[in-house]
């Protein structure tokens, strides 16, 4: 805000998130069934973006088969005991960038 006593301006400072990049993709993974399988990347910086891991078309949640972490700019999927179902691509996404394996 400017104020000159008889006159006053504002104006507003907005800052947008720079976009992060996948900068270590994801490597192809080989188990044997029951076996946990674990994939990782890793992005330029840590992000409040959302990302989202895929298996097939189907996004994945953490829950009692599937680990989803995160520990600054790695970011990492376990799937465990995997079945011959789990066989597939697996895509992890952030923004507009993409990795898959």
């Amino acid at each position: 805000t400017c104020d000159t006593g008889d006159q006053q301006t504002t104006a507003a400072v907005q800052l947008k998130e720079p976009a992060a990049t996948i900068v270590e993709r994801l490597k192809d993974v080989a188990a044997y069934e029951g076996e946990d399988a674990v994939f990782e990347c890793r992005l330029s910086r840590e992000t409040a973006q959302d990302a989202q891991w895929f298996l097939g078309d189907v996004p994945l949640q953490s829950n009692e088969m599937n680990e989803i972490r995160v520990q600054g700019t790695r970011h990492s999927l376990v799937l465990r005991k995997v079945t011959l179902e789990d066989c597939g691509s697996i895509t992890f996404k952030v923004g507009q960038h993409s990795s898959a394996a």
